[in-house]
């Protein structure tokens, strides 16, 4: 508590403008997000947490996990579990469970993916990265705080990519990457204009053999779409993606394994051969449309079939599923006066993934065996509508308020046992309200309140085996919907420095939230059931700072600090031994497991003028302990890793129209051995130990170097 009543001092004393000279100096302003609202506003006038990072196809490193941006902001705890697209997200704590062996691996929770505004993430809530080539993107949008009201279900936090198709001029470039445990990845990129409009397109193909045993991975991706305006005040985008990826998992180890030879597997992982082998890809259409200069339209639909295969808990499964969805918006601008404005939205999503499973017994290699163990249907549905109302009082002053309804229905049919059959829905209301007061023209001040709604995932649904239920039930009739309540306060800021001399520029925001959330969902037995916890508290402080100096020389770090602790938590023993029946462990206080009460980036680059577009870059990642168990036995260590690199960005060759990017780096200097993620409330093995530990990469370099060409 010490400590955060110091950061609130602190944070206080950042609303003093010590910038007088900046008033006087005309800085525009560019609307630099749109999954805030779901309207294009200014970063500085929009009264939630966010980040914006521009990557513009050009970034210096595998661009396999989006773990390689996500790293870098406040709030959110990024962590690739096996050095590929397998990452475990978590954003104020949304998302912590998403690691384990059951549908775990290959896919997050609690946090919305999207994908030039469509969503990644199914109708459950469960988020799968095979269509994220983040090394093709143009941006990555990032909402910190909890953004249920405007995007429904499992919305904790908020990540949408968008594609590069915001170039100025028609282009191509080749591109080769390498780096260490066989990394090599080979990509093209390509964009070009079509009258007013654009296309764009990345192709990439990337394999590692991995650093640990039974690691190995292999993705290939392809984005395209074009973009283009049907008339003055009409716009269409089409968008095509698709990915074939298969990666192994070597799974988590114990303490005794870590210390005597980390890049180990677990040996039943590596028997089973415990893989995912997915085949999927979607198109979507948006279309906008100002109807006059105070009403407008915009729409989006989306198709996506998905081939999934897996050997995973002892069964090979073969997932066959459509995933089918768009929303409507409709926005209205009225002016009371010159200086009271006001903006209407409504809309509506629909989000429906159907198919079927067949799960088989496994063959002594790891094979898919004739041998059917179930035939079933899994469909889900995700209905909203929401409104929100936003009024300006001059250039000082906006409220904004809204709410939203949701209703999450699951669907189940088992084909050799019919008498399973069941449906589950879950709805809510939540909803929000900011406010947002301009200090001066580059500084703000807000503060928010809202709520929050996910459902169990798909397989978080699933019965506890005690006494049988799950051969009576299909779907666990304990859970109830995670809700929960932020309360934020923060600022933003942008300073020019050296006034009108200009010799550089400030940008740093900082946020206090407070959460609590009712019914937080827990995996037990690694993911194979789940209970809920009655009431969880988080609070906690972001601040994020970037310094670039005129001479070549940047600064950007990002820190988070927090307090995540149960506040009501019974655990019934009966369901972790029958034989205990009637006695309870209270875990009340305990820190939240999976989520470190501290982590941080800190970056410096320099750049000389003279060299023309060379770069050094130094970068510390920090994470500190947290536990990996609810009843708070099991730490895990905190961990500093230092990377370097050096390169050229977009270097234009004279008297041409090449240009060559390329960089080569080191990551891990250190070669400190650290653990990059958790299993939560891991069983124990034949020892009695626990098995939970995913060792992270030690020393590794990675390089790249690409050849383009302006058209």
């Amino acid at each position: 508590m010490k400590r955060f009543i110091f950061l609130l001092i602190v944070f206080l004393f950042l609303f003093n403008d010590c910038y007088s000279q900046e008033d006087t100096i005309k800085y525009k302003l560019k609307p630099v997000t749109i999954t805030a609202t779901r309207i294009a506003e200014p970063w500085i006038g929009v009264p939630l947490a966010l980040s914006v990072i521009n990557v513009n196809g050009t970034l210096a490193g595998k661009g396999y996990g989006i773990d390689e941006i996500l790293s870098s902001i406040p709030g959110v705890l990024a962590q690739s579990r096996y050095g590929n697209q397998d990452v475990r997200i978590s954003i104020r704590g949304f998302g912590a469970r998403g690691a384990g062996a059951k549908s775990n691996a290959g896919t997050s929770r609690g946090i919305r993916i999207l994908l030039d505004g469509f969503p990644e993430t199914e109708p459950d809530g469960r988020t799968s990265m095979d269509l994220i080539d983040i090394s093709g993107a143009g941006s990555v949008e990032v909402v910190r705080s909890n953004a249920s009201a405007v995007w429904g279900n499992a919305s904790g936090g908020v990540v949408n990519v968008i594609s590069n198709s915001g170039f100025d001029e028609p282009y191509a470039d080749v591109q080769s990457s390498f780096g260490s445990y066989g990394f090599h990845k080979e990509m093209v990129q390509a964009g070009t204009m079509l009258d007013a409009g654009r296309f764009f397109l990345s192709l990439s193909n990337t394999n590692s053999k991995g650093w640990r045993y039974h690691s190995s991975s292999t993705q290939t991706l392809i984005n395209t779409g074009i973009v283009s305006p049907l008339g003055d005040r009409t716009s269409l985008g089409v968008y095509l993606t698709g990915s074939g990826n298969l990666f192994r998992i070597p799974g988590p180890l114990s303490q005794a394994q870590y210390d005597s030879l980390a890049e180990q597997a677990d040996s039943t992982f590596i028997k089973r051969d415990e893989r995912r082998f997915n085949r999927l890809g979607r198109i979507g259409v948006t279309l906008s449309h100002d109807i006059n200069h105070a009403n407008s339209i915009s729409t989006s639909a989306f198709i996506g079939t998905k081939y999934l295969q897996r050997s995973e808990r002892g069964t090979f499964r073969d997932f066959n599923r459509y995933h089918v969805g768009g929303n409507a918006t409709y926005r209205n601008n009225i002016s009371f006066s010159d200086e009271v404005k006001n903006i209407l939205l409504v809309g509506a999503d629909e989000a429906y993934q159907d198919g079927a499973l067949h799960f088989y017994t496994l063959t002594a290699s790891g094979d898919r065996s004739t041998t059917v163990k179930a035939n079933k249907r899994e469909g889900a549905n995700n209905f909203g509508v929401f409104i929100q109302n936003e009024i300006s009082i001059g250039n000082k002053f906006s409220v904004i308020a809204g709410a939203r309804y949701d209703n999450i229905t699951y669907y189940y049919n088992d084909y050799i046992s019919p008498q399973l059959d069941d449906s589950k829905s879950f709805e809510h209301i939540t909803p929000k309200a900011g406010i947002t007061y301009r200090l001066s023209a580059t500084q703000s001040i807000y503060a928010n309140f809202g709520g929050g709604v996910e459902a169990p995932a798909g397989n978080e649904v699933d019965p506890v085996p005690t006494f049988g239920t799950d051969t009576v039930r299909a779907l666990n009739s304990l859970l109830e919907p995670i809700t929960s309540v932020t309360v934020e306060l923060g600022t933003k800021h942008i300073v020019l420095l050296g006034g009108e001399e200009r010799i550089g520029s400030l940008i740093y925001d900082a946020a206090l939230y407070w959460l609590e959330v009712r019914n937080d969902i827990i995996p037990y037995d690694d993911g194979g059931y789940y209970f809920t916890a009655g009431r969880t508290q988080r609070m906690g402080a972001e601040v994020s700072v970037n310094l670039q100096l005129n001479n070549g020389l940047s600064f950007e770090t990002a820190m988070t600090f927090s307090n995540n602790k149960y506040k009501e938590y019974l655990i019934d023993s009966v369901h972790l031994d029958q034989s205990r029946a009637g006695h309870y462990a209270d875990l009340k206080d305990n820190k939240m497991s999976g989520v470190p009460e501290f982590f941080y980036s800190i970056g410096l680059r320099y750049s000389p003028k003279v060299l023309k577009s060379a770069y050094a870059k130094i970068t510390a990642l920090g994470v500190g302990d947290y536990f990996a168990d609810d009843r708070n036995l099991y730490k895990t260590p905190a961990y500093n890793i230092i990377n370097v690199s050096v390169g050229v960005d977009n270097f234009k060759i004279p008297d041409s129209k090449l240009f060559v990017r390329g960089f080569f780096g080191i990551n891990n200097l250190t070669d400190q051995k650290y653990a990059s993620s958790v299993w939560i409330n891991p069983q124990l093995n034949s020892m009695g130990k626990p098995v939970y530990l995913e060792p992270g990469l030690p020393r590794n370099f990675i390089g790249s170097v690409s050849l383009g060409i302006y058209l």
